[in-house]
C-alpha cells in the first residue's frame, strides 16, 4: 500500500512541476506577444484545457472502438502549442523582438482552441452512439404440443400385451354362449314388478311379459332378466 501511495505521489508531483513550468512559458510568451495583463494567464489555460480535453475523449473513442482522427488532431495541436512556448521561451527567441508571424499565431489561438472545444464538446459520445437492436433468436427447435411436455419417456413404457388370436377349437368360441346372470333387484323394485305383474294377470289373465314390466318400472333393458327373475 505504502509503495502504491508512494509511486502516486511522485506521478502527482511531476504533473504538478511540469504543468507549473509549461503554464509559465506559455504565460511568458503569450505576455512577449502582446497579450498582457490577464490575457498572458489565460493563454496557458486554453492550452492545457485544450490538451486534456482532447486526451480524454481521445480514450473514450479508442475503448468504444470508434475512431479517434479528430481528438488526436485537436491533440496533437494543443501539445505542439505547449511545446513550441517551452521551445521558445528556452533562449532560441528574444522575447522582445518576437517576430509578427508569432504574434499572428498567439492572437489567433483563442480561435483555434474554441474551434477545437467546440468540436469535442459536441462529439457523440459513447453512451450517445446507437446501439444495435437485439433481436430475438430464432427457436429452431420444434414445438411441443400440449401432451408432450409432461409425457413420460416412451421407451422407459413397457410394451402393451399382445392378446393371442382365439382359438377356433376352444369351447368358449365354438360352444354356446353363457347366459348373463341376472342383477339382484332391490326388494322395493322386486314387490313392485310383483304387483304389476298380478295386476296385468288378473286384468287380462295372462302372464305379464317382463320386458313391459321392466319399461314401466323405468328400468334399462339390460335389467329385463333380473325383473323376468322375480316375476
Amino acid at each position: 500500500m505504502r509503495a502504491q501511495l508512494a509511486r502516486v505521489d511522485a506521478v502527482i508531483v511531476q504533473a504538478v512541476i511540469a504543468g507549473a513550468l509549461s503554464f509559465s512559458h506559455l504565460h511568458d510568451l503569450a505576455d512577449a506577444a502582446g497579450q498582457g495583463g490577464w490575457k498572458a494567464w489565460a493563454y496557458p489555460v486554453s492550452v492545457d484545457l485544450l490538451l486534456v480535453a482532447a486526451w480524454r475523449r481521445m480514450r473514450e473513442q479508442q475503448r468504444a472502438g470508434q475512431p479517434a482522427g479528430g481528438p488526436r488532431l485537436w491533440f496533437l495541436i494543443a501539445l505542439a502549442a505547449s511545446l513550441g512556448a517551452n521551445v521558445a521561451t528556452a533562449g532560441l527567441l528574444d522575447l522582445d523582438g518576437v517576430p509578427a508571424s508569432l504574434r499572428v499565431v498567439v492572437a489567433g489561438w483563442p480561435a483555434v482552441a474554441f474551434f477545437g472545444g467546440t468540436l469535442l464538446a459536441h462529439a457523440p459520445r459513447t453512451s450517445d452512439a446507437p446501439t444495435a437492436t437485439a433481436t430475438p433468436e430464432t427457436d429452431t427447435e420444434p414445438a411441443l404440443g400440449p401432451t408432450d411436455v409432461d409425457a413420460p419417456d416412451r421407451a422407459a413404457l413397457p410394451a402393451p400385451a399382445v392378446e393371442p388370436p382365439p382359438d377356433p377349437e376352444s369351447p368358449t368360441t365354438s360352444g354356446p354362449v353363457a347366459a348373463v346372470p341376472a342383477v339382484t333387484l332391490p326388494p322395493a323394485l322386486i314387490d313392485r314388478a310383483q304387483a304389476l305383474a298380478e295386476h296385468h294377470r288378473a286384468t287380462t289373465g295372462l302372464a305379464a311379459d317382463p320386458d313391459d314390466v321392466r319399461a314401466r318400472l323405468g328400468l334399462p333393458p339390460s335389467m329385463t332378466p333380473s325383473v323376468a327373475a322375480h316375476l
